[in-house]
């Protein structure tokens, strides 16, 4: 959530940075900044009235006290006026921030300087690409032929055990996925992420703390009678460890990662393109959360992009860096870069993970703050990444590393499958 003292200070930079999301913010804007005077105003008037009605108790007590019965009632009757003052005052303030709130709710994370504009997916900015595309043989098949071929997950059975979108892994591919998280888990480890275990279910705090709520409610699976939230990432989780934290300037930087399975409904998600493993609504991902000082952020954001990169160029997969434009960023995040493999068999790039800033947004929400050098209480910078999302980072292998005889298994990961192909 914008802070609104930055939205009054920096009005003309927000309504502009906003355009690039190609969203017309400046009535939003202007109604945000008139709210805030009203509900300063209010908070005066109310400050006041309450602060001359508790003088006016304290001179009625001691006129009691003194004999002075008739003088003290005299007063009694601007006491009153003012506590009903007081309850409309209370009445209107309170109103003034549940609209004030309602409109902030609505307003997006404001765009990095280096967001480019555009619309859609189509005007993302390319700005690395490694690897080379393998020439398959000429009955290459796609992973979804692949696994059925193998035996190796079983799309037809989740669709009979739950429904579309939940599959099945079996024998070896249920090792390779094992696998894969235990390297993933092993490198973000590594690099000085502390793992935790986190839950399934969030409540509705912890959906709103990282924006989900009121923002994606449709994507997410809802358990009603608990009023609890399957997580779409361990994001959610995760970051909402730090919920209501005030935490030492020295206790930054702060770096967690975890495995979780993931849910999400994706309403409206058919076609081609989103057979196999290519949108699911329950999946596999290992994340990592940064909880940063804002003058160290987007240098720990270099680094989890590089970290990403590292990890891909062990898996030895043809992938891009993509910078993601205004139009294409999400509801939270400031900046993102998302990271595409290269599916030879289906010739198209698949996202395998996203590398985001919120910078305060998701902290304002949160009311996760640090006490700074000057003893002064601030907003930290929140910051997470897919480190990795494993339904597509499973098809790339299997569509770029078949042969005409079977699957080999990327090197690094044969110690943790105990196979070298499938």
């Amino acid at each position: 959530m914008l802070q609104v003292p930055f939205i009054r200070e920096n009005r003309d930079r927000v309504i502009e940075a906003l355009k690039k999301r190609n969203l017309e913010a400046t009535q939003m804007i202007d109604e945000v900044i008139t709210l805030d005077e009203n509900r300063r105003r209010l908070q005066t008037e109310l400050d006041n009235t309450l602060a001359e009605s508790n003088g006016l108790s304290k001179e009625i007590g001691n006129l009691y006290k003194s004999g002075q019965a008739d003088k003290a009632n005299g007063l009694k009757e601007r006491t009153g006026e003012l506590k009903e003052s007081s309850k409309t005052l209370g009445d209107e303030l309170n109103t003034t921030i549940e609209n004030l709130n309602q409109l902030l709710y609505k307003l997006p994370n404001v765009p990095h300087d280096s967001v480019p504009a555009g619309s859609t997916e189509d005007d993302n900015e390319e700005i690395f690409k490694k690897g080379d595309i393998p020439k398959l043989h000429d009955n290459a098949l796609p992973h979804w032929e692949l696994a059925k071929k193998y035996d190796i997950i079983d799309f037809e059975l989740g669709n009979k055990i739950t429904g579309a979108g939940f599959p099945v892994y079996k024998g070896k591919g249920a090792r390779l996925q094992r696998a894969l998280i235990a390297y993933f888990l092993d490198k973000n480890t590594a690099a000085g992420y502390t793992e935790y275990q986190l839950p399934l279910l969030v409540n509705e705090a912890s959906g709103f703390g990282t924006g989900q709520l009121p923002d994606k409610e449709g994507q997410m699976y809802h358990i009603t009678e608990d009023n609890l939230y399957l997580i779409p990432t361990a994001e959610v989780p995760g970051t909402n460890i730090f919920r209501d934290e005030l935490l030492n300037e020295s206790d930054l930087p702060i770096g967690i990662t975890g495995y979780t399975p993931c849910f999400r409904r994706e309403a409206g998600s058919y076609g081609a393109h989103v057979r196999g493993l290519n949108r699911l609504h329950q999946f596999d991902k290992v994340e990592i959360l940064r909880v940063e000082h804002p003058n160290n952020s987007y240098k720990a954001l270099d680094a989890m992009v590089e970290h990403v990169k590292g990890i891909l160029d062990e898996l030895k997969l043809p992938y891009r860096v993509l910078r993601l434009c205004g139009g294409d960023l999400g509801f939270t995040s400031a900046l993102t870069y998302d990271f595409e493999v290269f599916s030879t068999a289906q010739d198209r790039w698949l996202e395998i993970s996203s590398v985001s800033n919120f910078e305060t947004f998701q902290a304002n929400r949160l009311k996760l703050r640090f006490k700074n050098a000057e003893g002064k209480n601030e907003l930290a910078h929140t910051l997470n990444g897919s480190s990795l999302a494993l339904p597509r980072v499973l098809a790339g292998i299997l569509e770029n590393y078949q042969t005409e005889t079977g699957i080999t298994i990327p090197e690094v990961l044969r110690s943790y499958t105990g196979f070298d192909n499938i």
